[in-house]
Formats: C-alpha cells, sequence, structure tokens
C-alpha cells in the first residue's frame, strides 16, 4: 500500500488502490484513461517524490508528496481554480451575467460518446453560434455578447450527460460599437428560442460530419435522417437563470464549475464490502420545489460500476474545457472588450495573485502559514530530505 497525505476517510485514490485492480481485469483502458487512473492513484503518495520537513523548535517532522496535476484528479483542482478566477476577474466587463446551460438529449449520448473530440467541439461550437444568433436578433437583445464556457460530460450518478455550463453578460456592444445595450433584469433572451436555435445548428454540424465520414454513427442508428427524426421528435432545452450579481459574485459561482471533477472526495462516503456508497442530488426528484430545495441522497454502486461512470468522463488528450466567445475571446481582448469597460464606465479589479506561487496564495487565501509547525504552532517547518519518484506497478 502507498503511503499517502489523505484529508478525506474515502477518496477516490482509495477506491483505484482498492478495487482498481479488479477493475483492470475486466476491462481495457484507453491511453489516456490509463494515464488518469495512474495519476490519480499516485497523486500525493511517495510514488511521486516528496520531501521531508522539520520544525527548527520541536523537532516534529512532517512529510509531504508531490501532487498528480492531473486535471481529472479531484485533490489537484483548488490552486488551479483560485489561479483561474483570479485571472479572469481582471477580465471581465463589470455587470450583472445569466447562466445558461446547453444541454443535449439522451439520444445523442452513444453519437457523443464514440466521438468525443469532435463532437465536444460541435457543442461548443453549437452553443457558441446559437448565443450569437439570439443575441444579435432586433427582436431579442439586438448586439454582441460573449461567453465563458465550460463542458462537464456527468450528472450527480456520474452517468454520462454532456452540457457545456455558459456565464454570459447582461448585455452587449451594438452593431456600431458606440452603445452597451443592456438586458432585462429577468430576462436575457427567449429560451425557446434559444432552444430550437441550438438544435438546429447542432443537427446541421453533425450531418455534415456524418456526410463526410468524420463522425461514426452507433451501431443501432441506420441513418442520420433516422437519428435526425428522433432528435426532433422532443423540444430541447436551454437552462437560463436569472441574472445574478457582478463580477465577483459570478466568478464565485463559476469557480465551482470551471476545475470541478466528476466527483469530488467530499462526497465518498464509504467503500466497503465491493460497493462504494457517495452522495448525490436528484435534479429529476419532483417533491423538491427548487434547486436549492433538493436534498442530498445516498447512491450505492459496485467499485466496478462506480470506476467505470468514473472514467467515462476522462476527456481526450489536450482537449480544452474551458473556453471563451465574442466579446470575451482574446482576439476582442483589446478591442471589442476595452469598448466594452469604457462604455459600461467601470474598470474591472486588478489581480493580486498572479506571480505567486501555490504556497503563496495558499497564505493568501486561507491566512494560514503553511511554514509553521502544526505540532507546537512556534517553530518553523525547513527542508531536510528529498523523497525521488519510484516507477508506477502498473
Amino acid at each position: 500500500m502507498n503511503i499517502r497525505n489523505s484529508h478525506h476517510p474515502v477518496e477516490l485514490s482509495g477506491i483505484f488502490e482498492k478495487y482498481g485492480q479488479d477493475y483492470l481485469v475486466q476491462h481495457r483502458l484507453c491511453p489516456v484513461q490509463h494515464r488518469a487512473f495512474k495519476a490519480i492513484l499516485a497523486c500525493r503518495t511517495a510514488q511521486l517524490g516528496g520531501h521531508l520537513e522539520t520544525c527548527d523548535q520541536c523537532g516534529y517532522k512532517k512529510p509531504s508528496y508531490n501532487s498528480c496535476r492531473n486535471r481529472h484528479c479531484p485533490k489537484c483542482q483548488y490552486i488551479k481554480q483560485l489561479q483561474w478566477v483570479d485571472k479572469l476577474k481582471s477580465r471581465l466587463p463589470v455587470t450583472r451575467y445569466f447562466h445558461l446551460v446547453f444541454t443535449i438529449p439522451q439520444t445523442l449520448h452513444k453519437t457523443f460518446y464514440i466521438n468525443q473530440q469532435l463532437c465536444y467541439d460541435l457543442l461548443f461550437k453549437a452553443a457558441a453560434q446559437a448565443l450569437r444568433k439570439a443575441g444579435q436578433n432586433p427582436a431579442f437583445l439586438g448586439a454582441e455578447t460573449g461567453a465563458v464556457a465550460v463542458l462537464h460530460t456527468w450528472g450527480q450518478a456520474l452517468t454520462y450527460h454532456p452540457h457545456v455550463h455558459m456565464i454570459v453578460p447582461a448585455g452587449g456592444l451594438s452593431a456600431d460599437q458606440n452603445e452597451w445595450i443592456p438586458a432585462g433584469k429577468k430576462f436575457f433572451l427567449p429560451v425557446k428560442a434559444l432552444s430550437k436555435i441550438f438544435r438546429a445548428i447542432l443537427c446541421r454540424l453533425i450531418e455534415e460530419h456524418v456526410s463526410n465520414k468524420t463522425i461514426r454513427l452507433p451501431d443501432d442508428i441506420g441513418c442520420f435522417p433516422d437519428l435526425k427524426i428522433k432528435l426532433y421528435a422532443k423540444n430541447w432545452n436551454v437552462y437560463c437563470k436569472k441574472a445574478m450579481g457582478g463580477p465577483h459574485a459570478v466568478l464565485h459561482y463559476l469557480g465551482r464549475y470551471t476545475h470541478r471533477v466528476a466527483i469530488s472526495n467530499s462526497r465518498l462516503i464509504d467503500m466497503e464490502n465491493g460497493k462504494i456508497k457517495f452522495l448525490w442530488k436528484d435534479y429529476s426528484d419532483s417533491s423538491s420545489r427548487s434547486m436549492k430545495a433538493l436534498q442530498l441522497k445516498t447512491l450505492t454502486l459496485d467499485a466496478c460500476e462506480f470506476i467505470q461512470r468514473f472514467l467515462f468522463h476522462i476527456l481526450p488528450l489536450g482537449f480544452y474545457k474551458i473556453r471563451y466567445y465574442g466579446l470575451l475571446a482574446a482576439a476582442n481582448s483589446k478591442t471589442k472588450k476595452e469598448q466594452c469597460f469604457i462604455l459600461i464606465g467601470k474598470q474591472p479589479p486588478l489581480s493580486y495573485l498572479e506571480g505567486l506561487n501555490a504556497m503563496e496564495i495558499f497564505r493568501e487565501i486561507t491566512g494560514k502559514d503553511p511554514s509553521v509547525c502544526p505540532k507546537c504552532k512556534k517553530g518553523r517547518l525547513k527542508l531536510i530530505e528529498l523523497f525521488e519518484k519510484y516507477p508506477s506497478p502498473l
């Protein structure tokens, strides 16, 4: 068993350690899944190396092991999230924001999973084009807007559920770029119209790639016309949450989405007798009047089923799950976005974490000094030894 730094009674790495070999006997991982599996299993263990510190007052010794830094690891995202949020706050127009969610129907799930890299790109593209087309319509907002978009592929029960979260400024830039046009306080764009536009664009994009044979349809779908009939048989629903506060509120909110992985260690309850028990929210629970009123439920899965569900959400290598569109795109950072700042009349705050290392960021955010001895609270921890990495057994 690996020596590891652990802060939760049950962790994803512990599940991999206890039941991973049983899973690997039954299943074959693709390269990117295997890389993530190995990284999470080794994270903050002696396998990745580390260092030993000792207190200069009481002699207490504290070993620390290196993080894997894999973006799917639940223990490696906090500092990255803080840095990203801090950097973005200095780039967002100081206005209100809406939260949109673009979701595909279950009919497309198989097609998306066997064509992940391309289909996830198309999901981003369709959502961005739908937003732009609806926003520029004079009957709606009549302005160019923008978005920060984040891809998630999971539901609360770790089921496969690809969707894109978008944070959109409550307004946009007029066609002549001389006016900031604000959206209503409770209304951004008509979601029914936005949903139909999104469906039409995504179906067109998929059809083009099926025709070009760059997207492979599942065996149980004969041809794209058959799939299209099913996709148009039901209404698609783009979710839109009412306007939130300014950038400070929206960034606190968005930070929970950007670097989130399929399941956090805080949701894991137990891993005994080949079963994994974890907390989840059932959004289909009709007894709850609102999302805020949803109660946490407990779900139990076989260990191998739990691991398989988690591995469904390992993204393709090099895939960017956070993207910027319209006014918030990098190409407009010195032009249209600067014009938005001028028209709104407010400049965003400066970044205060830029240039700081992980320890300095932790000290800045928590107010705690990681160099202070946790035992005597008086001495300072000093580095006395480095631990080398050792080869993975997998």
